[in-house]
């Protein structure tokens, strides 16, 4: 029996409905969004804070996502709209077991050869239930409005709820870093959602109230009858659909990586990316868009080429760099969204369209986050994906002329010039130096140039999809070439990064140099020369706080007990003596094999007099197996490329260190980084523990060889005032500032107000 069939409804049941579809589906949409960064900052101190940890657990969601819509078209094969929702409340009654949320101790502590694995099957015990069964409620609600309002103009376009559940996604996740992680604690978000959670199955058994109508007559139920099938979605168009999903859904985990990188692993960095995704859904599908798609392709292609030329470069404005990226990434996305929302089926298809929709965002998740690392050295898939997805671009109908084509293979001829101009440069200095005397600028500089005006050759032939590809590969290509930096002699790529070791020339230091960059930063650095081998070097100098402070302590007398948080390239080890003991507390296994490796580094195997340990493992959890009372120096010194993994520096953290040091021990934590203010919260959190500290940044000596030195700044604690007894009457260190800062805790962390305080410092 159809809608045509029934009496007509009462005005208020009319005005209800829609608005209780609309309400439930909001909700759903804000309680899936909401706790992907809520639970991933349950798991990210388990695994050093790195940035990858955000990547691998978006895989965990976008899989969780499909599983909820797999389960929702299957639910269509059920002919009974009553059968669905009492099996669908059935299921969130069910999945509500495991609530409130918490991490599952079940696997144990993290394997460090193999994160990623006990990541997402942790993920799955701890909320995969609760979260697949609510990802289904948005297309399971859209199928049923679309047979509960057949027949009305509404009910012929359940695409527009689509819009309504992916703005209450965008509103979440605006909210969580701005609102939620900075005034609740994670005890409060925790409990909060689980409350969420059960206010969102009764709002679930009032909507089931208004889909079981019934007739006047009680004893005859009325069931909305399934709607009309329209053709099979043809495999070639579900093999685009597919493409066109999985494009955006790597790009959102290229740009989130490559802006984390260099600040942290936050979710004021997750959520922006994110939440931009979920807005070019609420774009794409209205039905006026605010942006249309013939602007969107416009724009889009001019800003994936500026996007592209300064990519490989380090401008130094971050902000700018932020802007540029995003843009890029958002218009990116909205471009594939509409060119999706072009192609949607018919309202009987919404559950299969939504799957294919869903496979798309794993199968992108997955690329990027598990097996780019594997097959590529280096951070190749951002820009490839964005090179790629020109090829979706409409075409113009018109035939290819003879211009076109000879303007773009001018275009990849002058995108080919910085990197020919390079390598004549560097077997030729004698015309390097008449070059530059004509052309006044650096090579970086001239290549941005060069190539800027590659983007406007390939702005101008847009409307040729592989023209305009591969102008964009040669703009990334030559890019990275000139880019690149330190030549490396050898590259590893893990779960916790991208290591370089790469040589270069110092000759106050003898000549050869080898450095280890960790991302964008360099991480140590050891001249090659015998006469400086086992000299410190960079932060670690005898001249800088960390080394004042280690050789204050091993004066104190000999059998010094020393932990190093973070082992880089070893350069601590340049101090062990022969009585002294040193270990060394690092997450990547590959990190460790590196800086032991002679080929290489020495420090360890070579300098250090005796034997160094290493115990792998995020250092919270490693720390807390040591004896307490043991440590004569403890140095915080974890970083991911220029992040800081914060977990590491809370309260909790430091009084765990506290508890390692004997009574006149000390704690070094080094705070320099070029993004966030950390020394506020650190100092706040030694305060908030009665312990002594003091503060120093010290400036490198610009009469000292380029790797002998860095700036650095760190705090040094101590369980007793005596502890620093020999740092107190030192003029280069201050007992820091009285800022009015909150110290942060393992329940609390505010990484969006270190990041203002540091742009407006």
């Amino acid at each position: 029996m159809t809608d045509s069939t029934l009496p007509p409804e009462p005005v208020a049941a009319r005005d209800a409905t829609p608005l209780l579809f609309a309400v439930a589906i909001f909700t759903s949409a804000a309680l899936v969004f909401v706790v992907q960064p809520m639970v991933t900052k349950l798991v990210l101190p388990m695994l050093g804070g790195s940035p990858s940890v955000w990547n691998t657990s978006m895989v965990f969601f976008q899989t969780a996502l499909l599983a909820g819509y797999g389960y929702a078209h299957a639910l269509q094969r059920v002919r009974s709209i009553r059968t669905q929702v009492g099996v669908h409340l059935g299921l969130l009654v069910l999945a509500a077991l495991f609530l409130p949320l918490k991490v599952s101790g079940l696997l144990g502590d993290p394997d460090s050869a193999a994160p990623s694995a006990w990541l997402l099957a942790t993920l799955t015990l701890s909320i995969g239930a609760p979260f697949a069964v609510l990802s289904a409620t948005a297309p399971l609600l859209q199928a049923w409005y679309a047979r509960v309002r057949a027949g009305k103009p509404d009910g012929q376009n359940p695409y527009v709820l689509y819009a309504a559940s992916n703005l209450g996604s965008f509103l979440a996740l605006l909210a969580y870093p701005l609102v939620i992680e900075p005034l609740a604690t994670l005890s409060g978000q925790r409990l909060g959602w689980s409350g969420g959670y059960a206010a969102f199955v009764l709002m679930i058994v009032l909507l089931a109230l208004a889909v079981w109508r019934r007739r006047e007559d009680a004893s005859i139920q009325v069931e909305p009858a399934p709607l009309a099938r329209s053709p099979a979605i043809a495999w070639r168009e579900k093999g685009l659909l597919v493409l066109l999903a999985a494009a955006p859904s790597s790009l959102m985990l290229g740009v989130t990586a490559h802006l984390s990188t260099d600040v942290a692993s936050a979710p004021f960095l997750w959520v922006v990316p994110l939440a931009l995704y979920l807005l070019t859904f609420v774009i794409a599908f209205q039905s006026r868009p605010i942006i249309p798609l013939p602007i969107t392709l416009v724009v889009q292609a001019a800003v994936v080429a500026l996007c592209l030329v300064i990519t490989p470069f380090r401008t130094g404005n971050w902000p700018m760099m932020v802007a540029i990226h995003l843009a890029a990434f958002f218009l990116t996305t909205l471009m594939c969204h509409q060119l999706m929302a072009r192609r949607r089926p018919a309202p009987d298809r919404l559950t299969e369209f939504y799957l294919l929709m869903s496979l798309g965002g794993v199968v992108g998740g997955a690329f990027t986050a598990l097996l780019a690392p594997v097959i590529f050295k280096g951070v190749w898939e951002y820009p490839l994906v964005m090179v790629l997805v020109a090829l979706f671009r409409p075409a113009l109908k018109s035939e290819i002329g003879k211009s076109a084509v000879i303007v773009m293979v001018g275009g990849l001829i002058i995108a080919a010039s910085p990197p020919i101009l390079s390598w004549v440069f560097q077997n030729d200095w004698d015309l390097a130096w008449k070059f530059n005397r004509m052309f006044p600028l650096r090579m970086q500089q001239l290549a941005i140039t060069i190539l800027g005006g590659v983007a406007i050759i390939a702005f101008l032939l847009r409307g040729r999809p592989w023209f305009f590809a591969a102008l964009l590969a040669a703009i990334t290509v030559s890019g990275h070439y000139i880019a690149r930096g330190y030549e490396a002699a050898i590259t590893e790529r893990s779960f916790f990064g991208v290591m370089k070791v790469s040589p270069t020339t110092d000759d106050r230091m003898g000549g050869t140099v080898h450095v280890l960059m960790h991302g964008t930063t360099l991480h140590g650095a050891q001249a090659r020369d015998p006469r400086f081998a086992c000299l410190p070097t960079l932060y670690y100098a005898p001249s800088t706080p960390i080394g004042q402070a280690t050789q204050a302590v091993q004066r104190r007398g000999w059998g010094v007990n020393i932990g190093v948080v973070g082992q880089g390239s070893g350069a601590m080890a340049g101090y062990k003596r022969p009585d002294d003991t040193m270990t060394f507390f690092e997450i990547d296994p590959a990190v460790d094999r590196l800086s032991r490796d002679p080929k290489w580094f020495t420090f360890i195997n070579g300098c250090a007099e005796g034997p160094v340990r290493t115990v792998l493992g995020d250092a919270r959890l490693t720390l807390g197996r040591e004896q307490a009372g043991s440590y004569d120096l403890l140095l915080i010194d974890a970083f991911s490329s220029d992040a800081v993994p914060t977990h590491l520096l809370t309260q909790e953290a430091i009084a765990g260190y506290l508890k390692l040091l004997k009574p006149n021990g000390v704690v070094i934590l080094h705070l320099s980084n070029r993004n966030l203010d950390i020394t506020g919260p650190a100092e706040a959190a030694a305060r908030a523990l009665n312990a002594p500290f003091l503060h120093q940044i010290y400036a490198e000596n610009s009469d000292a060889p380029d790797m002998a030195e860095a700036s650095t700044e760190a705090i040094i604690l101590s369980p007793t005032a005596a502890g620093l007894a020999e740092f107190t009457n030192d003029p280069r260190w201050d007992r820091g500032a009285n800022a009015d800062v909150r110290p942060w805790t393992d329940d609390y962390v505010n990484l969006f107000g270190a990041v203002w305080r540091h742009m407006n410092r």
